[in-house]
């Protein structure tokens, strides 16, 4: 698999203005709004997988940054890793299915062509961050936390299909402002950049294999 062209890949994109790029699916809810959430990027992922047997998976969104880990405004990362931070099932082995640490795809030429950040990547099912959300997210040592990544490197790996992860900082989680207004304040220019951080990531792996990445 890993020496065969990539001869087709979906790009997830669960939050967007437009349409770009090779495939797009959008679930919108019944109330209006982007779905959002571990279990529509479960299902979008299922389907169009299912769908369209693809080569690689492509999940662009946005994402909060943690300053500390050097995340700024604006800054479009490759995730190297993901796990969930809000599934707390405190027995063993339990425990650890409910972080579900998995790797993403490794892309080391397409980071350095495109001059990406790494990072780790931290999924839950809400916007803030309450303390053992924090704990966990620390214990995940993440860069940038999201509400749909981990659930699509879940489905991904159950049907054996590789996923790379393209997040842009929309917020500083542990900065000084409220989440929700530097989200939306920020949230057309930084998903502006990603767009085109998307496309320059599909122009690259067009006719390339898996290893090449």
């Amino acid at each position: 698999m890993h020496s065969a062209v990539l001869r087709g890949f979906i790009v997830i994109c669960l939050v967007s203005h437009r349409e770009f790029l090779t495939a797009e699916f959008l679930i919108v809810s019944l109330s209006g709004v982007d779905s959002v959430g571990t279990v529509s990027a479960s299902l979008i992922t299922y389907a169009s997988i299912q769908a369209l047997q693809p080569d690689l998976v492509i999940n662009a969104g946005t994402a909060g940054g943690f300053k500390a880990k050097g995340a700024c405004i604006g800054d479009v990362y490759l995730a190297s890793d993901v796990a969930f931070h809000d599934r707390r099932i405190p027995i063993p082995v339990f425990d650890l299915y409910g972080v579900g640490t998995r790797q993403a795809c490794s892309t080391p030429n397409l980071a350095k062509e495109l001059n990406l950040k790494i990072g780790k990547l931290s999924t839950g099912d809400s916007l803030d961050m309450c303390p053992h959300d924090e704990k966990a997210i620390v214990a995940n040592d993440a860069t940038v936390k999201d509400m749909e990544g981990a659930a699509v490197a879940y489905v991904a790996d159950l049907l054996k299909t590789p996923v790379i992860f393209l997040k842009a900082v929309t917020d500083i989680v542990d900065g000084d402002r409220p989440t929700p207004e530097e989200f939306l304040q920020n949230l057309a220019a930084v998903t502006a950049a990603l767009d085109q951080a998307a496309t320059r990531v599909v122009d690259y792996i067009n006719g390339k294999n898996l290893s090449e990445l």
